[in-house]
């Protein structure tokens, strides 16, 4: 009977769940800004994939042709080339798979280690909530940029301590977010049900509680990853990041800094994709915001 009665509250939640992700998704394929920015989103991440298919990289990518440094845009070039004959368009979409393959991997290591703290936190309560509260609070006085500054600086610069150091950095904002969210959760009828048939509580945390607390971990996903792509072109322009000849936005802002005057494209196309990706997530980010928001229905 305990069985039976326990199984008949966890059906109606998961339609329930069910349901409620389809509005969600309904609302959201009715936000027009949304769905501009998960088009430049997907253009970005198909550029990506495909960026070997569209430019060789030893040859078109890295390689200095002297010949035809500095030129303007053109049919041949259409982003034009930079102080070392590069194409700059081919630099470019080579630039998108590093940004957003750091950016992705940092966000998303991030949301579980930060996500598996805060449920921890929330769930348990008490002294396990006050002492991870407090180290997770240590962790966001600092700002995420120096941290991220201070821990590349602390190591050698390389992709791997780049996504390291932009990890821990957004770890603490999963963390409280998933923390709230949990804490909101566990008491509800299902949470009760799966306790009162002996399930063990990191069951109840990864089958019951996390998968109601998803709305808010995804959009602070898409927000964050914003967040890592900005501060992967800031550590490369200060030279903590990405590291020549591999391209990469901040990196290639940073090179060109110096013809700014004379040859101002070698900036703008660069500048242009931080700001479109930026843009697309951020735009994304806030219409999953609206579409999971409750009291929007």
């Amino acid at each position: 009977m305990a069985v039976q009665a326990a199984a008949k509250p966890a059906s109606r939640d998961a339609r329930r769940h069910n349901s409620q992700m389809y509005d969600a998704m309904r609302r959201l394929a009715q936000n027009k800004t949304a769905v501009l920015g998960f088009i430049i989103i997907l253009i970005m991440i198909l550029l990506a994939v495909f960026a070997d298919v569209l430019f060789n990289y030893e040859q078109t990518v890295i390689k200095q042709n002297y010949a035809e440094m500095c030129q303007g845009p053109s049919l041949a070039y259409p982003f034009g080339t930079d102080e070392l004959g590069r194409d700059i368009l081919a630099r470019v979409i080579h630039g998108t798979r590093v940004s957003l393959s750091i950016g992705f991997a940092a966000t998303i290591m991030a949301s579980f280690l930060g996500g598996a703290i805060g449920a921890v936190s929330g769930f348990y309560g008490r002294r396990v909530d006050m002492i991870i509260s407090r180290v997770m609070d240590m962790l966001m006085a600092i700002p995420g940029t120096l941290l991220a500054i201070a821990i590349v600086a602390a190591l050698e610069t390389s992709m791997r301590n780049l996504i390291l150091a932009l990890t821990i950095s957004s770890i603490p904002k999963f963390a409280r977010i998933t923390r709230g969210a949990v804490m909101t959760v566990k008491d509800c009828e299902h949470i009760e049900a799966a306790r009162a048939i002996g399930a063990r509580n990191g069951t109840i945390i990864i089958h019951h509680v996390l998968p109601n607390c998803l709305a808010p971990i995804l959009v602070e996903l898409t927000i964050s990853v914003s967040f890592a792509i900005l501060t992967i072109s800031g550590l490369s322009f200060l030279g903590l990041g990405v590291q020549a000849p591999r391209p990469e936005w901040g990196a290639m802002l940073a090179s060109s800094r110096t013809y700014i005057r004379d040859y101002s494209y070698m900036t703008f196309f660069p500048g242009l994709a931080i700001m479109l990706t930026i843009l697309a997530f951020n735009l994304l980010g806030d219409g999953l915001r609206d579409a999971l928001d409750p009291r929007l229905k």
